[in-house]
C-alpha cells in the first residue's frame, strides 16, 4: 500500500463512496466513485471566484453523495514533478476541504489528467460532460488504482 499524503487520514483508506476534485482557479472538477468496483464518474464543476470555492455548492455534493472521504489532485510541474503554485492551492483547498466537510482528504499526485480527459471526451458521441469533471473523474481512478482492498 502507498504512503498517502492528505488530511486527517485513518489508517487505511475506508471503504465506500468517494467524492473526488480536480482543483482550479476558475472551476473545480467534481467526480464519485466507489471502492467495491474501484469505478468513478464525472459529476460537474463546482465555481471557483479567484482561487475561493463556492463551499455551499460543495457542501452541498457532500450532502448528497455522503462520501466516506475525499480526493483532491495535486498539479505537479510536467518536465521535473515540481511543486508549482498550483500545487499549493490545490493542497490548501484540500486542508479546507477536510476541515469544513469533517471528511479525510487524500492528495493524489496528477500530471496531464485535463489532456487525458479531452482525449477521453473527444471519443464520446455526446461531449457536453465538463472536462474539469472528467479530470476529477481520472483522479479518482488513479486513487482506487493504487488501494489494496481485496
Amino acid at each position: 500500500m502507498p504512503e498517502w499524503d492528505g488530511v486527517n487520514l485513518p489508517q487505511t483508506p475506508p471503504e465506500g463512496r468517494y467524492l473526488a476534485f480536480d482543483f482550479g482557479r476558475k472551476r473545480i472538477g467534481t467526480a464519485t466513485g466507489q471502492t467495491l468496483t474501484r469505478t468513478a464518474s464525472p459529476l460537474g464543476v463546482v465555481a471557483s471566484h479567484d482561487g475561493v470555492p463556492d463551499w455551499d455548492a460543495i457542501a452541498a455534493l457532500v450532502d448528497e453523495w455522503q462520501p466516506r472521504a475525499l480526493v483532491v489532485g495535486l498539479p505537479y510541474r510536467l518536465h521535473d514533478g515540481s511543486v508549482q503554485l498550483t500545487t499549493q492551492q490545490a493542497r490548501k483547498f484540500g486542508q479546507r476541504l477536510s476541515g469544513r466537510m469533517n471528511r479525510p482528504v487524500y492528495f493524489v499526485a496528477e500530471q496531464l489528467s485535463s489532456v487525458e480527459a479531452e482525449q477521453r471526451l473527444a471519443s464520446l458521441q455526446d461531449p457536453s460532460t465538463p472536462l474539469d469533471a472528467v479530470a476529477a473523474q481520472i483522479i479518482l481512478e488513479r486513487f482506487f488504482d493504487q488501494l489494496d482492498i481485496p
